[in-house]
């Protein structure tokens, strides 16, 4: 079987996730985006596939979960 990544990413003020070049955002959080992102990959792994899920670290200033300044 192949593999499936996914990376939770910032879109904007929103969050998304990047699968196959596609970007699916919408997402409110980081937390939100994490979470489809993990629904997906559980697919992917009963379909056999090995997977990757990334998701970025906070960065200075950030709040945990959200773009907005902490």
């Amino acid at each position: 079987m192949g593999l499936a990544q996914y990376a939770v990413i910032a879109a904007g003020e929103e969050w998304g996730v990047l699968h196959d070049g596609k970007l699916n955002a919408g997402y409110a959080t980081k937390e939100a985006a994490f979470e489809s992102a993990t629904a997906a990959a559980a697919l992917a792994i009963r379909l056999g596939h090995e997977v990757h899920v990334s998701v970025p670290g906070r960065e200075e200033g950030e709040a945990a979960l959200t773009r907005q300044p902490a």
